[in-house]
């Protein structure tokens, strides 16, 4: 366990370097061993394999605010910027680039991608007293019990679940059936549907599994589809969520789909194509496709600034939101700035709206958000809300 520096932490110049191989290959900037004016983060996420533009999407998003900012000046005269490891969705393979990041002593920990890849990092950030900032997961068990470390912008996958039973126990349909990944993920949205529906007197009609970066769904189709539920809720990555309304679609079923917004909303829009028609996804951030909240505006107006280079999605937007919120943080962590402080900054934030996109932290709670809101795919491959 190392103390917060005293001032921004350094990096030793063979560890950087080392970072700066692995990262270059997924065109992460060049850069130079870590000065007194820059803050680096580091990111352990998919960018390759199933689950790719999630990480892909968050990373574009975090870093189109990045380099804005930085080209304004940064904050407290800091450069912001990220070394990117990709771990394609796989926890040993997180917990590897972690120990890298670690090892160079990178500020914090940022935008990791999923469930059981930041269950795999967190104990290594603890260890190190490294903060844990804005993981893409609604688990409940990377915000229980609380830890100072970390920090959480997105609503729990029990606030998603919550909202999806609710509706569909609103709309009559009882029959509720749960196709989920077979690791913490999918026990983490299956745990939160269970509770919602138990609340209701009711349980699943059936829960059928899929492998982790796998799009083997046949036994599941037949498990669930035997059942004959009105609504399937899915708890899984859209590579496989996509093969699963497909196989079950080909094989006779006509009831409807509900997804928890990790799923990767316009990924999943753009596998199923016209196949997407009226499949239901939970959301943790404002729509990017209309203009209602001033936050969207600015990312639109962010994203034209930019070239036009970041594809508007939920994902990229949510490492847009990331990265604000994680540079509040800094502004309030004061001209010296060590991870203490930007700890405390992060905790003087209290009640605040992000162009209408309202926080919450405090000492005692870092869990920034609980808004989440249902969106539906339409045939052409949008998103409406």
């Amino acid at each position: 366990m190392h103390p917060s520096n005293p001032s921004v932490p350094g990096i030793s110049r063979r560890a950087f370097n080392g970072l700066v191989a692995g990262a270059a290959v997924l065109g992460a900037p060049s850069l130079r061993a870590q000065s007194g004016n820059r803050i680096v983060l580091g990111q352990s996420a998919a960018f390759t394999g199933a689950a790719a533009q999630l990480g892909i999407q968050f990373h574009a998003g975090a870093r189109l605010f990045f380099d804005q900012l930085n080209a304004q000046g940064g904050v407290n005269n800091q450069r912001i910027e990220i070394v990117q490891l990709d771990d394609g969705y796989e926890p040993d393979r997180c917990a590897e680039n972690t120990n890298k990041l670690l090892a160079a002593d990178v500020f914090a920990l940022f935008g990791y991608i999923g469930t059981p890849t930041s269950l795999a990092a967190l104990p290594l950030a603890l260890k190190a007293q490294t903060p844990f900032f804005a993981p893409f997961t609604g688990a409940m068990g990377l915000r229980q019990p609380f830890n100072r470390l970390a920090f959480h912008l997105r609503a729990s996958y029990n606030d998603e679940t919550a909202l999806i039973v609710r509706q569909l126990t609103n709309l009559g349909l009882d029959k509720v059936a749960v196709f989920h990944q077979n690791d913490a993920y999918g026990k983490a949205g299956l745990d939160g549907t269970v509770l919602a529906l138990a609340a209701r007197n009711l349980k699943p009609v059936a829960t059928a599994t899929v492998e982790r970066n796998s799009v083997d769904v046949a036994a599941a189709v037949a498990t669930i589809n035997a059942s004959r539920p009105d609504a399937v809720v899915q708890i899984s990555a859209y590579k496989s969520c996509a093969a699963y309304i497909r196989a079950a679609r080909a094989a006779g079923y006509g009831g409807t789909f509900y997804n928890v917004s990790f799923v990767g909303t316009q990924a999943l829009a753009d596998e199923l194509g016209k196949d997407g028609a009226g499949v239901v996804v939970s959301q943790v951030v404002p729509t990017p496709y209309s203009a209602s909240k001033p936050i969207a505006r600015e990312f639109i107006e962010a994203i034209g600034k930019g070239g036009n280079k970041v594809q508007p999605n939920f994902s990229s937007m949510e490492g847009f939101l990331s990265a604000k919120l994680f540079t509040e943080g800094m502004r309030r962590a004061g001209s010296r700035i060590t991870r203490d402080s930007f700890i405390n900054g992060m905790e003087s934030i209290g009640d605040q709206s992000f162009g209408g996109f309202s926080v919450s932290l405090g000492p005692n709670d870092h869990v920034a958000s609980s808004f989440a809101e249902l969106s539906m795919l339409t045939g052409d491959g949008k998103v409406r809300t």
